[in-house]
């Protein structure tokens, strides 16, 4: 299974950016999946998951400003970002979420929120 994220790029702050996450076959059907992302000098960090059934979870005060949703016929997920700050510059990557075994990690999205 391979994940590839796209969708990144030079955002101003207060802008959006969808983010998608596309994966090679059919993976998604119980799994839980979720977006990671790693800032310079930090350690990569769960942010937003989507269970099997559609319920989302999501840590450090982002829900509200990220919505992560899948879509299971087209093996993608989705982030869709919106009032990006600074702080929320990093690379973006999708995943599994355990208790679910990790794929082989993307090479993830870069974001960057800067004026």
């Amino acid at each position: 299974v391979q994940l590839v994220e796209s969708g990144g790029g030079l955002v101003q702050p207060g802008g959006s950016l969808r983010l998608s996450c596309a994966a090679s076959g059919s993976i998604f059907t119980d799994n839980t999946m979720g977006w990671y992302r790693q800032a310079p000098g930090k350690e990569r960090e769960l942010f937003a998951s989507i269970f099997g059934n559609g319920v989302t979870v999501y840590r450090g005060g982002l829900k509200g400003r990220f919505t992560i949703s899948r879509d299971n016929a087209k093996n993608t997920v989705y982030l869709q970002m919106n009032s990006l700050k600074p702080e929320d510059t990093a690379v973006y990557y999708c995943n599994t979420v355990p208790p679910f075994a990790l794929y082989s990690w993307g090479q993830g999205t870069q974001v960057t929120v800067s004026s």
